[in-house]
């Protein structure tokens, strides 16, 4: 179980170190930049501990799709950035793929 905990770890390191990517303004500002670098090492880091027991396809494809939502999520709340219906169902697309490989892949780490 601990390895779905690593991925959920990952997700959200490689989340917040994407939205401060927009408020490092190019790493010419210190500490959105230092939380990039943190954020990118620590999501690899535990990524690379999932790998250990989950497919890497399946974990892969986990960690970005829901690292494409939950961003677009995060730049729609702190951005202001429209989603409109295609972004939308383009997300539910995504996640009803990773919940597809999940539930019913035989490739997936049950």
């Amino acid at each position: 179980m601990k390895n779905w905990l690593y991925l959920a770890v990952a997700i959200v390191a490689e989340v917040m170190a994407t939205s401060a990517l927009k408020s490092s303004d190019g790493f010419t500002r210190l500490w959105p930049s230092l939380l990039v670098i943190a954020g990118y090492i620590t999501a690899f880091f535990f990524l690379s501990l999932t790998l250990r027991t989950i497919p890497v396809g399946i974990a892969y494809a986990i960690w970005s799709g829901a690292g494409v939502v939950l961003i677009s999520l995060a730049g729609w709340l702190l951005f202001g950035q429209r989603l409109d219906a295609p972004a939308l169902l383009g997300m539910f697309l995504i996640v009803s793929g990773v919940l597809v490989l999940n539930l019913f892949s035989k490739a997936s780490a049950h």
